[in-house]
Formats: C-alpha cells, sequence, structure tokens
C-alpha cells in the first residue's frame, strides 16, 4: 500500500470513528471529527500531515 491510500484510509476510519463516538457516547466527541476535517484541510494547503511522517517511519513508499 502506498503513503497516500495509507493516510487517507487513516483519515477516513478516523472520521467514521470519531462519529460513531459522537453518537453512541458523547456529544462532545464531534469536536475529534472537526480536528480530523481541519488537519485534512492544513494538509491539502501546506502538504504536511503528521499521520504521513508516522507511516513513512513504519516503512510506506510515497
Amino acid at each position: 500500500m502506498k503513503l497516500h491510500d495509507a493516510v487517507f484510509r487513516f483519515a477516513g476510519v478516523m472520521v467514521l470513528l470519531s462519529v460513531l463516538l459522537t453518537y453512541y457516547v458523547h456529544g462532545n466527541f464531534v469536536w475529534f471529527t472537526v480536528f480530523v476535517g481541519a488537519n485534512l484541510l492544513q494538509y491539502s494547503f501546506s502538504g504536511f500531515c503528521p499521520a504521513a511522517i508516522v507511516f513513512k517511519k513504519m516503512g510506506f513508499k510515497p
């Protein structure tokens, strides 16, 4: 799997997890969804993604 695919899959899982936590656990978990969305937005402008750095260290190829 390529780095780009891993980052987007991870982001998708985090969004779905945060929606489930918001619905079943507590409404304030919506801020987790906001954080993931904001991180995706800033990545689109800056190209900096902390998850991509971690995935690179784990051996994913760009």
